[in-house]
């Protein structure tokens, strides 16, 4: 059974946010959020106000700030990004808003393609 660390929506974290286990974060967080080699899931209730860096990302919240991940980022369709997103593949549903860079580039790979979205 793997662990998993949830950040429910009435708690609030300001600072920075390290984990080796996924996390869910249905609340709010001002700061970093670091989870190496898993996921990090905002669900549609999460205000995020950070730096994001995870193996891969699922966001269906609100977040004002860099997303990086190792392997992908999938936005969903109730999702509100304001900030870059860096990752090997990058998954943008019909009716998500995202205002700012988009970067994929396969691990290894020098070069990248970079895409400027505004829905």
């Amino acid at each position: 059974m793997n662990p998993a660390a949830h950040i429910g929506s009435s708690i609030r974290i300001k600072g920075d946010v390290t984990a080796q286990e996924p996390l869910t974060i249905a609340g709010q967080v001002d700061g970093t959020v670091h989870v190496q080699g898993h996921a990090v899931t905002v669900t549609p209730e999460g205000r995020i106000t950070a730096t994001i860096t995870a193996d891969t990302l699922v966001v269906s919240g609100h977040v004002t700030g860099r997303l990086q991940a190792a392997a992908r980022i999938l936005v969903r369709e109730t999702a509100v990004i304001e900030g870059d997103l860096a990752a090997p593949a990058v998954s943008v549903a019909d009716g998500a808003t995202v205002h700012g860079r988009i970067e994929t580039a396969e691990k290894g790979a020098k070069t990248a393609t970079v895409l400027q979205m505004a829905s």
